[in-house]
């Protein structure tokens, strides 16, 4: 009987690290992590900006909508058209009154930015500007 005793006390002795505390910790930082991770939103196409000597950084929260060489608007990756410019600005600032900012392409046609800015005006956008490269950059 005694030896019987001392092999299991042997294989408690060996058993292992308990990994789940760890587990647990790596799990709540990677939460921790997502949750403050700043997301920027991406108009969904490649734009050729113009040029421009007074840019300047504007705020990260905007509406984003981005027109391409071929007449394309842009918002969130996927093409709403004039059309859908001003329903689109409406529901966004209406949660929160953020900056519409709009990213021309250099050789996009001029009416349809004015357009696309009427939208967005019409839409109740108090700050529209327009996406620009500093110039020398």
């Amino acid at each position: 009987m005694g030896r019987f005793s001392e092999s299991s006390n042997d294989d408690e002795l060996e058993g292992g690290i308990d990994m789940s505390p760890l587990i647990d910790c790596v799990f709540i930082l990677l939460i921790f992590f997502i949750v403050t991770t700043v997301f920027v939103e991406e108009s969904g196409i490649e734009v050729d900006k113009p040029n421009a000597a007074s840019a300047s950084q504007l705020e990260k929260t905007s509406v984003l909508i981005a027109i391409s060489a071929a007449g394309e608007v842009v918002y969130g990756g996927s093409e709403i058209g004039v059309g859908g410019v001003q329903s689109t600005v409406k529901r966004e600032i209406s949660k929160e009154m953020i900056p519409v900012i709009i990213q021309a392409d250099k050789d996009a046609k001029y009416g349809l930015v004015a357009r696309v800015l009427d939208e967005a005006k019409l839409a109740g956008a108090e700050k529209v500007s327009f996406a620009t490269t500093v110039a020398g950059s």
